[in-house]
């Protein structure tokens, strides 16, 4: 214990030492969480939509107020043909085209149905898909609302056809506000990359300046060596998460539903198992440059497979399964369950047992992997 109270000296005054650690480590993630929320936010708002009205009636100046008033929408040019309206969305003017044909009003009140062509820019293939999707909201129900009798072909006036009102609920974020959805994510990710880049450069720091041959010829063990690596991070990891959480609560007014001590316990172990990886990274690079490439990588698939950005369920079952192998994929599906849903262990009993199998692997790895020489 004596030796590894000295390694753990060692490393606290060398991270304590360095300015600019200490400021990726404390203040970027405080100032990236302020400000990633912010700009990581796939609500569609403010679409431009551009119309043509070939009818130019009392009806279709309805339909055109409804769009307009609904929120979502931005009238950004009246084109009087479809191909003018084309041509706003080739220039990126328009991202939505409504064109009403002739004779609107006079089919909806005499026939009781009326086409209209919606002609969407699907470069961005998410935001045209709900943008899509609400003008045709919009426009059910503007139809649901006319003051139009509509004579059915199957049920008569005697024997009208039954409505059925639907209310939705929305549980666990009643507004449906984005940021509930990113702002623990985004906890996760920087949580991630701080344990991750900082460790994998640790040991590779050691070989470069030199003072790893001299720590090699001590009777320290490996897994002193690795536990005292590790130690200091773990520490430095859970100020950060909790920084983080006061951040959280304080900016965006979030404030774990579940137990905090769950949580934590949880971040403990992921923490472990995060840490155990970059170590294990240090162990194989010469470099701190080579260092860095392999944990860019490795965050890079953190990143994208880990259901941050889109569900694990609408991957291929490749990328599924290579999405269960990686520790931030059940991480950052915890502590969304734990801060919006308030889940406890009797729910995610499985999860922990997966990052603890992570933890012992992955620092197992290292040890086994760090050439001492005695």
């Amino acid at each position: 214990m004596k030796v590894l109270r000295f390694i753990l000296q060692k490393e606290f005054r060398q991270i304590f030492r360095d300015k600019t650690i200490l400021a990726m480590m404390f203040a970027m993630p405080i100032i990236q969480l302020i400000i990633l929320p912010l700009a990581a936010n796939f609500e569609v708002k403010n679409v431009n939509v551009a119309y043509v009205d070939n009818d130019r009636s009392s009806y279709s100046q309805k339909l055109i107020n409804k769009i307009a008033s609904s929120g979502y929408f931005k009238v950004t040019g009246t084109p009087f043909s479809y191909k003018e309206g084309l041509e706003l969305i080739e220039e990126g003017e328009a991202d939505l085209l409504l064109e009403i044909p002739p004779h609107f009003e006079r089919n909806l009140v005499k026939e009781g149905r009326q086409e209209v062509n919606i002609a969407v820019d699907a470069i961005n293939g998410t935001k045209s898909a709900l943008a899509g999707a609400y003008l045709t909201s919009v426009i059910a129900d503007f139809n649901s609302n006319l003051d139009v009798i509509v004579k059915s072909p199957i049920a008569s006036v005697d024997n009208a056809a039954a409505a059925i009102t639907i209310v939705n609920s929305n549980w666990y974020n009643p507004r449906a506000e984005y940021k509930y959805y990113m702002v623990p994510g985004i906890l996760v990710l920087l949580l991630t990359m701080i344990g991750g880049f900082i460790t994998a450069l640790n040991i590779v720091r050691e070989k470069e300046i030199g003072t790893i041959e001299q720590i090699n010829v001590t009777p320290i063990k490996k897994w002193q060596f690795i536990l005292g690596k590790l130690i200091p991070f773990w520490i430095v990891g859970i100020t950060v998460f909790t920084i983080g959480l006061v951040v959280m609560y304080v900016v965006y007014g979030i404030f774990p539903k579940g137990n905090l001590a769950v949580l934590y316990l949880f971040a403990a172990v992921y923490l472990v198992a995060l840490l155990g990886l970059g170590l294990l990274i240090s162990t194989f690079a010469d470099t701190q440059l080579q260092a860095m490439f392999i944990a860019y990588f490795f965050m890079m698939v953190f990143m994208l497979m880990s259901g941050f950005f889109t569900s694990t369920d609408s991957m291929p079952n490749w990328a599924r399964t290579i999405s269960e192998l990686t520790p931030v994929t059940h991480f950052i599906k915890v502590v969304r369950l734990i801060v919006l849903k308030g889940s406890g262990l009797q729910e995610l009993g499985s999860e922990l047992w997966y990052l603890c199998g992570f933890a012992v692997l992955l620092n197992g790895l290292a040890i086994f992997n760090y050439r001492k020489t005695n």
